[in-house]
Order: C-alpha cells, then sequence, then structure tokens
C-alpha cells in the first residue's frame, strides 16, 4: 500500500528550508518509491511509542546506498520499530546480515516483528539491545560496508570515529535527521542538539579520507564514502 505524499510535507516550510524546492515536488519526490503495508505498520508502531523513524526518502536512499555498495555487513545504531532497517536489508545482498543496536528491548522487539512480518529470515537480522557506543566499539574494524546511525545525536561525533573504523575502504556512513527541521540551516539556533549536528557535518566535510554529501531527503541523510586506499 503506497502512502500519500500529502502526509510528508513537513511543517514550518521545513520543505522549503531543507530542499529549496516547492512542498509539492519535495513531497511528490519524498513519495517516489512508496510503502507496503509492513513499513505503514513499522511506523504506526513507532508514533505509538512515540519514536521518530526516518521518512520514506531517507528510507529509500538508505535502500539504494546498502545496494550500491553490494552490502553484505551492516551495522544500525538506533533500531527504533525496524523502518530503517527494514530499508537496509531490502537493498542489501541476500545473504547478508543487519546488526543493529538500540537500549531499548521494547524497541527491538517491535522491529523483529518487523522484519519477519516482511518475510526477512530470521538469520539476517542481529538485535543487540544495549548503549551504542558500548556495544559498537566491541565490533569488528574493517568488517562492515556500511554504517547508520539514527541515535543519540550529541553522540554523533563518537559515533563517526567508530564507523571510520567499522568500514571497509570504499563503505559508507549515513547520519539521519541532519537538518533538524530546518534548525541547523539556521544560526539563530545555538542549542546543544543542533550545534552538536552541526559539529559532525563539519567534521565528516572536512575529513579528507571521506567523499560526503548532505541529501535534503525527509529530515536530511548526512552521507559519506570511505575513500579506497
Amino acid at each position: 500500500m503506497r502512502t500519500a505524499a500529502a502526509q510528508h510535507l513537513p511543517d514550518h516550510g521545513e520543505g522549503i528550508i531543507a530542499t529549496g524546492i516547492d512542498p509539492t515536488s519535495w513531497a511528490y519526490a519524498e513519495d517516489y518509491t512508496g510503502e507496503d503495508e509492513v513499513v505503514t505498520g513499522a511506523r504506526a508502531s513507532a508514533e505509538e511509542s512515540g519514536i521518530a523513524p526516518i521518512g520514506p526518502g531517507s528510507a529509500a536512499a538508505l535502500s539504494m546506498l546498502a545496494a550500491g555498495v553490494s552490502a553484505k555487513a551492516v551495522v544500525e545504531i538506533g533500531t527504533g520499530t525496524g523502518v530503517s532497517g527494514l530499508a537496509l536489508l531490502r537493498g542489501m545482498r541476500t545473504d547478508g546480515t543487519l546488526t543493529t543496536v538500540d537500549i531499548d528491548a521494547e524497541n527491538q522487539r517491535l522491529a523483529r516483528k518487523t522484519f519477519l512480518d516482511a518475510g526477512v529470515p530470521s538469520n539476517r537480522f542481529r538485535l543487540i539491545a544495549g548503549s551504542g557506543l558500548d556495544v559498537v566499539t566491541r565490533l569488528t574494524d574493517g568488517h562492515y560496508d556500511l554504517v547508520f546511525c539514527d541515535a543519540d545525536r550529541r553522540e554523533n561525533t563518537a559515533y563517526l570515529h567508530e564507523a571510520l573504523r567499522l568500514l571497509r575502504p570504499g563503505g559508507i556512513v549515513a547520519f539521519a535527521g541532519i537538518l533538524a527541521g530546518g534548525r541547523v540551516a539556521d544560526p539563530a539556533h545555538r542549542d546543544p542538539d543542533t550545534t552538536a549536528l552541526r559539529d559532525l557535518i563539519r567534521a565528516v566535510r572536512d575529513d579528507d579520507d571521506l567523499v560526503s554529501a548532505l541529501l535534503p531527503t525527509s529530515q536530511g541523510l548526512l552521507t559519506a564514502a570511505k575513500r579506497l586506499a
């Protein structure tokens, strides 16, 4: 079942701030791939749980990025109810494994249901309940094709450091919600979360070992590829 494009229109002119295009075109692009009933169900679970999952445009971008690097091993920090994890799994190789971390075990129960409802075999995902930083520091160096982060914004720079250690050359790191409803682009906003996002953007942009792009999908998706040696 496809979602209605109008449902994805941003509040407070956010689409114009974030994308520079009119809201109708932004919504059309956001709904380009559509979403099935499993995803809309996961979104409903997220709303009931007070979780804000990535938007449809960012979900589609994650699937494309995973497919583009033929991802076999992916780390996700911030499982939620499985919206982003399912997007990653649908872009990954059919023999690939998603390792997804969330501090809330109930979120992961809902995500497991999402994955299974979508027909994903249980051996293709590994759910780990715990603090993101505590878990990822124990994962293997250079083993992963893609790292996706949708967690505590104030810890994003630390997650970037860990992601660069985990990724193979040519691997991709992505951060969700990077435009924060237009706050990042507005210098008047100087709250800790917004400042942390600007620090992350600067760190990615200024790293000569990364090729990066800030995509204006949904609430913004910061992406970077680790240069080949």
